[in-house]
C-alpha cells in the first residue's frame, strides 16, 4: 500500500512532464520555422545574417530591409495571428462543448467579410493599379479593418442575446452562430453580384486572408489582443475542466457557468474579430488545432490552451512559409493553403472515430 502510494505522485509526474516536454518541443520547432520563414522567399537569405542582423551586427542593407520590414513582421504575425485563433477556438469548443465549434464556423469570419465589404462599396475603399505588383489595393485598410470588426463583434453580441433569451444553452449558441454565418454570406454574395469590377475585385481581394498585410502597428495591436486574451482563457482553465464534465458537476463545483461562457465567447470573439479584420479570412486553424492537441496532449486544459497556442503558431507559420515558396516568385494567400491543409486533417481526425 506505501508502495502505491509512493508510486502515485512519480505517476501523475510522468504524466505532467510528458505534456510539458510536447509544448516545449512544440516551442522549438517554432523557433526553428520562425528562422526558415525569415531565411525563405524570392530573396533567399542565409541563417548567419539573419542572426547577425537582430543581434545589430554588420549586415547586408538589402538584407537588413527585407528581414526588418517584410520578413520579420510577416513571421511573427503569422505565429501571433496562428496562436490567437487556435486558442480562440479551442476556448469556444470548451465552453460550448461542440467539436464543430470555431471562429469560422460561428459565422465571426463571414461577418468581418461582409463587413469588409460594406467597407470597400460604402466608402470606395477599393481601387486597381495599372500594374501586376499593385492590380488591386485596398487604399482605406484601416476604415475596411474597423468596419470588417464592428461586424464580427456585432456577430457576437446576437449569438449572446439568443443565447441570454434562451438560458445560453451551447446548442443554442452554436445554431446561432450557424445561421447568421448563412445571413451574412448570403448578404455577401449580394453585394459582390451588384458591385462595379473594381470594387468585386477589392472585396475577393480582401477575403484572401494572409499575413504580409500586417505591419509593425498591426502586429502590436494583434499581440497586445492575443495576449491579454490567451492570460484570461488561461486563467480559467479549470472552470473549463469543470465545464467539460458538465453544467450541473460544474456548477456544483463552484462555477458560474453561464457568467464564464459569456466572458470566454466574448475573449474568444474579441480574437478572432482583431485578427480577421486585420489580415482577411484565415479558417480552419482555429478548427482543426485544438483537436491535433487533445490527440497528443489530451483535455486538461492546464495543457491543452498552451499546446494550442503552440500549436497555432506553428501551423500558420509553416503555412505561410510554404505559401510564399511553392509557386514563388508568385505568393499563395496562406488562407488557400490553410483550407487545403485543414480540410484533409480534420476529415482523418473524424474518421479515426476519437471522440472529439
Amino acid at each position: 500500500m506505501q508502495r502505491e502510494n509512493r508510486s502515485a505522485p512519480e505517476h501523475y509526474r510522468a504524466y505532467v512532464g510528458r505534456k510539458i516536454t510536447l509544448i516545449l518541443a512544440g516551442i522549438v520547432l517554432a523557433v526553428i520555422m520562425f528562422f526558415v520563414s525569415v531565411s525563405v522567399g524570392a530573396v533567399s537569405i542565409p541563417i548567419p545574417d539573419i542572426l547577425a542582423t537582430l543581434l545589430g551586427g554588420q549586415g547586408t542593407g538589402l538584407y537588413e530591409r527585407i528581414i526588418w520590414n517584410i520578413r520579420i513582421p510577416q513571421a511573427l504575425t503569422a505565429v501571433v495571428a496562428g496562436a490567437g485563433l487556435a486558442i480562440a477556438g479551442v476556448a469556444m469548443q470548451s465552453i460550448l462543448r461542440n467539436p464543430l465549434a470555431s471562429p469560422f464556423t460561428l459565422g465571426l469570419s463571414n461577418a468581418a467579410a461582409f463587413g469588409a465589404a460594406i467597407g470597400i462599396l460604402m466608402f470606395g475603399a477599393g481601387t486597381t493599379g495599372s500594374s501586376i505588383a499593385d492590380a488591386v489595393v485596398v487604399n482605406n485598410p484601416y476604415l475596411t479593418t474597423i468596419c470588417a470588426f464592428l461586424f464580427s463583434m456585432l456577430t457576437t453580441v446576437i449569438i449572446l442575446l439568443i443565447a441570454k433569451m434562451r438560458s445560453a444553452t451551447p446548442e443554442t449558441m452554436v445554431l446561432a452562430g450557424v445561421a447568421i454565418s448563412s445571413l451574412f454570406s448570403a448578404g455577401l454574395m449580394a453585394i459582390q453580384y451588384f458591385v462595379d469590377d473594381t470594387k468585386l475585385a477589392s472585396i475577393v481581394f480582401w477575403q484572401f486572408g494572409d499575413v504580409s498585410r500586417s505591419s509593425w502597428m498591426e502586429l502590436g495591436i494583434i499581440t497586445a489582443v492575443v495576449v491579454a486574451a490567451f492570460a484570461y482563457i488561461l486563467f480559467k482553465r479549470w472552470d473549463y475542466n469543470a465545464i467539460d464534465a458538465g453544467d450541473e458537476t460544474a456548477r456544483g463545483l463552484g462555477v458560474n457557468v453561464e457568467r464564464t461562457r459569456l466572458f470566454g465567447m466574448i475573449a474568444a470573439s474579441v480574437i478572432s474579430a482583431v485578427v480577421v479584420a486585420f489580415l482577411g479570412v484565415i479558417g480552419f486553424v482555429g478548427l482543426v488545432c485544438p483537436h491535433m492537441v487533445r490527440r497528443v496532449i489530451g483535455d486538461d486544459h492546464r495543457f491543452l490552451i498552451p499546446g494550442s497556442f503552440v500549436c497555432g503558431a506553428v501551423l500558420l507559420l509553416i503555412s505561410d512559409t510554404v505559401a510564399r515558396t511553392m509557386i514563388a516568385p508568385h505568393v499563395l494567400p496562406v488562407a488557400v493553403l490553410t483550407a487545403f491543409l485543414g480540410a484533409p486533417v480534420f476529415l482523418y481526425l473524424i474518421i479515426r472515430g476519437r471522440r472529439m
